[in-house]
């Protein structure tokens, strides 16, 4: 994304992260990333576009002065997913900038002596320029490239600094047990 590019959906990112309402915001948020890939302004320089061979990349673009957010790129290879997961009670809007990503919203139905039970809620083949919002307690997930012949990007706007996320892995009989995974950027 070239400096300006960035610098004009930042500024509508700025204004949009003001006030308390998670809804509001990640609206908001949505409508300025939106607007950006319509307006071709969403552009990412090569070392963004990047994928890796072992595993999504993630790659921090932005993070705000003031802690009220950051921007993340990933991109994801051939096949590359995630477990089902949560961003432990922060939201966050994600955007496919380029191609496309299988994305599945779970609701946690049961909890019970370490144990984690789930039902799909919805179930949708994400294209470029498609938005999603995650607002605490609803933002257990999972996003996969199910292309074959090359990387989607996505763009992800956090409201803070996402360090780590629970991961939610299978147990057998339905149930699924969590763990803490911390999180860093790649180069």
């Amino acid at each position: 994304m070239t400096e300006s590019a960035f610098e004009s959906v930042k500024s509508r990112i700025d204004a949009a992260v003001g006030g308390s309402d998670p809804a509001a915001i990640t609206q908001r948020v949505k409508a300025a990333l939106q607007d950006a890939l319509r307006a071709n302004g969403l552009s990412l320089p090569a070392k963004f576009r990047a994928a890796r061979s072992d595993t999504y990349a993630r790659r921090l673009l932005h993070r705000d002065d003031d802690g009220r957010y950051t921007v993340v790129v990933m991109t994801w290879g051939p096949g590359q997913g995630t477990a089902l997961h949560d961003h432990a009670g922060i939201w966050c809007v994600e955007c496919v900038v380029d191609g496309e990503m299988d994305v599945a919203q779970y609701d946690l139905i049961g909890q019970s002596a370490g144990a984690y039970r789930f039902e799909e809620r919805s179930h949708v083949t994400a294209a470029r320029g498609s938005a999603g919002c995650l607002i605490p307690p609803f933002e257990y997930h999972t996003l996969a490239n199910k292309r074959t012949d090359g990387a989607s990007i996505t763009l992800h706007v956090y409201g803070g600094e996402m360090t780590h996320c629970h991961v939610f892995e299978p147990a057998g009989e339905g149930s699924y047990t969590r763990t803490t995974r911390e999180l860093s950027y790649h180069d």
